[in-house]
């Protein structure tokens, strides 16, 4: 069986086609500046590369031109478009109405064009990408998977704000949770490597990247993350700032009389490492800045990993014990520095790194010390795995087959 699973943003398509028998990639690439100039389709097969410059005015024009890639005698993977069994879609936000994966038709299409106020920013493009689909692969099952409905689970507590509750009744404002299809794939995949069912774990997962979030999981179910109403809150990122006291926006827009929208703005692409260093909101332009001495540097990395560490500890205390904490994404996958940085003094909440074993880029891997009481995983993530995994379920579960 055949999956396209497709991630769409505001200016992009990534895409990866995926054979499900041996879980194997056939072809993956991104479909860049959608809207813009200098759009092009970046195509990988077979071991190949092959770049294509062409003018993608919208979505749907993205996606045609990936799909007549795909099925190319010279580049393509597939004879035929009838070989793509079914469609995963990457959705950012579900709202409370989506607790699962789902199938789109006429009821759930509705239901997910109301979510899509909640991610104002990252929505439309996910329907964009439904829509495009929907007319270029008629009679193909199309799926579903949502950022937020891994963080379904957790309880009142710990996703309703101290905010008129009215607020909550009339407009959902409460925490949602994001990244949760990577979550849930390497809370499964570090259960898999350690050889105990993921319902006797309690695990903090923690993806680092240019947006960055942790997750407590207990019996296999996220019980907290970092990520709130959207993805500005919790841990300093790459260019979002993370948690502050929310009194700070109105004062400076008071002071600086500036808009609520220049303020958007600044909080979530001028702040994070960005706003802090000066230099980049690259983890990896900062770090060879700081060890160069770069006071400002040092600093934001400092800030970095002085956030994560103190959601860990929040998390160890909301599961009462840890038995492993696993470093995912860009950062957590390729940072040595990072990870060390976390992790250092730890010992009083059994966390132990090797360092020699830590000094790894992009390898899934033990990195705890022997005499470590938490086991130490770098899990790289598979968002676009995780995602044909969940419509080959769905669609056998319905037994839906392509019409």
């Amino acid at each position: 069986m055949k999956i396209l699973v497709l991630n769409c943003g505001s200016s992009s398509v990534k895409y990866q086609v995926l054979n499900m028998e041996k879980e194997n990639v056939l072809a993956k690439g991104l479909a860049e500046r959608i809207g813009l100039k200098g759009s092009r389709v970046v195509h990988q097969f077979n071991d190949s590369k092959k770049i294509i410059d062409v003018d993608l005015p919208n979505h749907k024009k993205a996606i045609e031109v990936i799909l007549n890639l795909l099925v190319d005698k010279e580049d393509g993977v597939l004879k035929s478009l009838k070989e793509i069994d079914a469609v995963g879609h990457r959705v950012v936000h579900g709202g409370e109405t989506f607790f699962e994966s789902t199938l789109v038709n006429d009821d759930t299409y509705r239901k997910l064009k109301e979510c899509e106020n909640l991610a104002p920013l990252h929505n439309p493009y996910n329907i964009q990408g439904i829509d495009a689909c929907l007319s270029l692969l008629p009679g193909t099952p199309q799926v579903m998977v949502f950022d937020t409905s891994f963080h379904q689970t957790m309880p009142k507590e710990a996703y309703l704000y101290a905010l008129p509750y009215e607020w909550y009744e009339k407009f959902k404002i409460r925490r949602y949770g994001f990244h949760g299809t990577s979550h849930f794939y390497v809370s499964r995949r570090v259960a898999e490597l350690i050889g105990k069912p993921v319902e006797d774990l309690k695990l903090i997962t923690c993806h680092l990247g240019n947006g960055a979030s942790i997750t407590a999981i207990k019996g296999g179910k996220s019980v907290d993350t970092s990520m709130g109403y959207t993805p500005l809150e919790g841990l300093v990122m790459g260019t979002r700032c993370g948690d502050i006291d929310p009194a700070i926006p109105l004062i400076i827009m008071e002071k600086e009389n500036i808009s609520p929208k220049e303020m958007d703005n600044i909080l979530n692409k001028k702040s994070g490492i960005l706003g802090i260093s000066g230099i980049s909101n690259d983890f990896r332009d900062v770090e060879e800045s700081a060890e160069r001495g770069d006071p400002k540097a040092q600093l934001a990395l400092k800030i970095f990993a002085y956030r994560v560490r103190k959601y860990i500890g929040a998390y160890y205390a909301i599961l009462g014990g840890l038995d492993v904490l696993v470093f995912t994404a860009g950062v957590g996958e390729r940072s040595p520095i990072i990870r060390r940085m976390v992790c250092e003094n730890m010992e009083h909440l059994g966390i132990k790194i090797d360092l020699e074993k830590n000094e790894v880029k992009g390898e899934e891997r033990k990195i705890s010390a022997e005499d470590s009481k938490v086991q130490v995983w770098i899990i790289p993530t598979n968002e676009e795995l995780m995602i044909a995994r969940e419509t080959i379920r769905l669609i056998s579960k319905l037994g839906i087959q392509r019409r």
